[in-house]
């Protein structure tokens, strides 16, 4: 549904987004991560037409972002970060000037404008000014504008920003709803959202795509984060050199002291060591609490691909 080639934006002497490619599938939500500064919105930007690309190129539903820029126009619910409204306007009437400009008649306008406002949660501020309305709301209103027309593909900049912890729910659980009606493109640096709600991720850093793939193929791709949390009742001193000598162990981190202690034991690829450290931690007669395997975290791995990207850059640069 959005197919994206060798795609590159450059500002005078910065260069913003550096020859990315990406396949977004029909029905799918995919999440579109980075740090600040990584050319998200740059790239979202031009897959909407806002921007024009000075290289490379991207088709949304089939349609040439350079070429057929109005036909993709029609096929797109777009809400960027910070939302453009008329605040003079009642909500109502925005939506209905929105339905206007995209050419739905009337009786098409008012039966999506009742159902946009249900699920953005506008019934009972559809006739109060936008310029009176919490940041939250106007999100919102920006949201139901991107859904007004039912589009095949929603590119969504940051939907959550300005939301209080409930609406973030609710928007999350929205977003879910539209998979498979609609093919969603999700940008944020939430990393808990992404896990949420998306089939896929892709991550930018330094304006090119470090990684893609799902929650967890990015995950298993930090191999070396995974380590199993040892807690019984051993001496310290004896704990970390006793697991050490168990077959498959890389390394052993003391975390926690006092009576029970707790520690972090890094298995070596392909190896499953928690049955042969809870047998020796019994052999030994230490009483144990807990054996459990602690994976890595979305958010771990998004840290690592862009401190190694801005490494890299930085490197580059000096050489």
């Amino acid at each position: 549904m959005i197919s994206v080639s060798q795609l590159t934006k450059v500002y005078g002497q910065t260069l913003a987004v550096d020859r990315i490619s990406f396949e977004v599938g029909k029905g799918q939500i995919v999440g579109f991560l980075g740090p600040n500064g990584a050319g998200k919105s740059t790239t979202l930007k031009m897959l909407t037409c806002y921007l024009p690309p000075t290289s490379g190129g991207a088709t949304v539903a089939g349609f040439d972002i350079f070429h057929q820029s109005d036909q993709v126009r029609q096929q797109l619910g777009y809400l960027p970060e910070n939302c453009p409204l008329y605040g003079e306007m009642k909500v109502e009437e925005y939506l209905d000037f929105r339905g206007q400009l995209r050419g739905m008649d009337r009786e098409t306008r008012k039966h999506r404008i009742g159902f946009v406002a249900e699920r953005c949660w506008l019934k009972n501020v559809l006739r109060r000014s936008i310029s009176h309305l919490s940041k939250g709301y106007r999100q919102r209103v920006g949201l139901a504008d991107a859904l007004l027309h039912n589009p095949p593909v929603l590119i969504l900049d940051e939907p959550t920003i300005g939301l209080d912890p409930t609406q973030i729910r609710a928007t999350r659980d929205l977003i879910k709803e539209l998979k498979g009606q609609h093919t969603v493109m999700l940008s944020t640096h939430i990393l808990p959202e992404v896990e949420a709600v998306c089939d896929a991720a892709i991550v930018i850093a330094g304006g090119r795509i470090v990684a893609q793939g799902t929650p967890d193929e990015l995950r298993a791709k930090l191999r070396t984060e995974a380590r199993v949390l040892v807690e019984c009742k051993a001496p310290a001193a004896e704990l970390e050199p006793t697991l050490r000598r168990v077959s498959g162990v890389k390394d052993v981190e003391v975390l926690g002291g006092g009576q029970y202690v707790t520690a972090a034991v890094r298995p070596k690829d392909g190896y499953d060591i928690r049955e042969e450290v809870a047998r020796t931690v019994i052999q030994r007669g230490w009483p144990l609490r807990e054996v459990r395997l602690e994976h890595a975290t979305l958010e771990e791995f998004f840290v690592q691909v862009t401190a190694n990207q801005a490494m890299a850059k930085t490197a580059s640069s000096e050489a």
